[in-house]
C-alpha cells in the first residue's frame, strides 16, 4: 500500500551507450542538483568509447553499472534499475541539462497524491531554450487511433514556450527522457516491455498504469534542457521501431472491440505514409513500413507481447483526444495543442 514519505530517495539513472560526450557536457549539471537524499547512476549499455574511464576518473563518487551486452532503452532500463534501493526513479536521458531545483517539484507532485504514479518536467531544446523539444514537451498525449503527440509539440511542429503550458496536470504519458516513477510500481507491472527494444515503451508503460487505475501527470515547474535525437539518430531504424511499436502498443493495451478496427486503419495509414515518402524521394519510410509490419505480425504470431490486463476504452483514460490528430493537423491545419480544442 503507498503511503506518503519524508524526503523520499530518489535515484537518477542514466541509461548510457557511447555517450561519453554527453557526460562531459551535461554531469556538471546534474552534480549541482540541490535535492538532498539522491544518488547518481550510470548504467552503460555495453558502451565501445570511453564513457567508464571518464566516469571513474571524474566522478568517483557516481554509482556506475556496466552491462555486458546493449539491451536498447526499454531492455536497458530493466536491467540497470534491478537492484536499486530507492522511493523513485528519474529515468534521464544522457543528453539533457537539468537545472539545480528540477527534482523538487517532482517528488512534491508525487507525494501530493498517492494516485499518480508517474511524471515528467517540461523538455526545452537545450540548443534554443525558448522552444519546446519534440520528446514530450509538456506533457504526453494521444489520439484515439493512438497516434502519440505533446502539449507543445504536434508532428514536427514544436511551439514556442509562453508559460501556456504551466498547470501541473494528468497526460496519458510520460517522457523517458525524464520520467519520475515510483519504484515499487515499475517493478510491479514488470517494467518496460523488453521487445520494444526502443521507442514508445514509456508510452506503452504508462497506459499500464491507466489501466492499473493510477494517475501520470505533467509537472512543468521542473525544466529540463533536451538536446534530442542525440542517442538514435533519424533513419530507417528510428522509423521502424516507431510504425513496429505503435502497433504493438495498441494490439497490448486496446480492447477487443477497438482492436479489430483500429489497427487495420492504423496499418493502411502507414501504407500511405509510406507511399508519400517515396513521392518525395524518401525511400526510407516505405522500407520502414513494410518491415515494421511483418515484424509486427511475427511479434503476434510467435506470442512475443503479452496483452495487458483489465484493459477499458481508450477514451475512458486520461490524455485521450477524441478526434483524428493527423486530419487536425494535416488537413486543418492545427499547428498547436491549443488550437485543438477550439471549435
Amino acid at each position: 500500500m503507498l503511503q506518503k514519505l519524508k524526503n523520499p530517495k530518489v535515484s537518477v539513472v542514466i541509461l548510457n551507450y557511447n555517450g561519453r560526450h554527453y557526460l562531459e557536457m551535461f554531469m556538471p549539471h546534474l552534480l549541482k542538483s540541490t535535492y538532498s537524499n539522491l544518488e547518481i547512476v550510470i548504467a552503460d549499455n555495453a558502451s565501445t568509447d570511453d564513457s567508464i574511464i571518464f566516469l571513474k576518473t571524474n566522478y568517483p563518487t557516481v554509482i556506475v553499472k556496466k552491462n555486458s551486452c546493449n539491451q536498447g532503452f526499454a531492455g536497458g532500463y530493466n536491467w540497470a534499475l534491478q537492484g536499486l534501493e530507492a522511493d523513485y526513479f528519474i529515468l534521464l536521458n544522457s543528453d539533457v541539462e537539468v537545472t539545480k531545483q528540477w527534482i523538487e517539484p517532482l517528488i512534491e507532485l508525487m507525494e501530493s497524491n498517492l494516485k499518480i504514479a508517474a511524471c515528467q518536467s517540461k523538455i526545452l531544446s537545450q540548443s534554443n531554450k525558448i522552444l519546446f523539444e519534440y520528446a514530450g514537451a509538456a506533457g504526453g498525449w494521444i489520439d484515439y487511433l493512438g497516434y502519440p503527440f505533446s502539449k507543445g509539440r504536434i508532428f514536427d511542429t514544436c511551439e514556442k514556450d509562453n508559460q501556456q503550458y504551466n498547470q501541473s496536470e494528468p497526460i496519458f504519458w510520460a517522457s523517458g527522457a525524464v520520467l519520475c516513477i515510483r519504484s515499487n510500481l515499475y517493478f510491479e507491472l514488470g517494467g518496460f516491455d523488453d521487445y520494444f527494444f526502443a521507442h514508445q515503451e514509456e508510452i506503452d508503460l504508462c497506459w499500464r498504469l491507466q489501466l492499473k487505475g493510477y494517475l501520470i501527470y505533467s509537472c512543468p515547474q521542473s525544466v529540463v534542457y533536451h538536446v534530442g535525437a542525440g542517442t538514435l539518430k533519424m533513419g530507417q531504424q528510428k522509423l521502424f521501431l516507431n510504425y513496429r511499436n505503435n502497433l504493438l502498443m495498441l494490439y497490448k493495451n486496446l480492447i477487443i472491440s477497438e482492436k479489430i478496427w483500429k489497427l487495420p486503419i492504423r496499418i493502411i495509414l502507414d501504407y500511405i505514409s509510406g507511399v508519400r515518402g517515396i513521392r518525395h524521394g524518401d525511400f526510407n519510410n516505405f522500407l520502414a513500413v513494410c518491415k515494421a509490419h511483418y515484424s509486427f505480425l511475427k511479434a503476434i504470431q510467435n506470442k512475443k507481447v503479452t496483452i495487458s490486463k483489465n484493459r477499458q476504452p481508450l477514451l475512458k483514460l486520461n490524455g485521450v483526444y477524441k478526434k483524428m490528430i493527423i486530419i487536425e493537423y494535416f488537413i486543418r491545419k492545427k499547428n498547436y495543442f491549443s488550437e485543438l480544442f477550439k471549435a
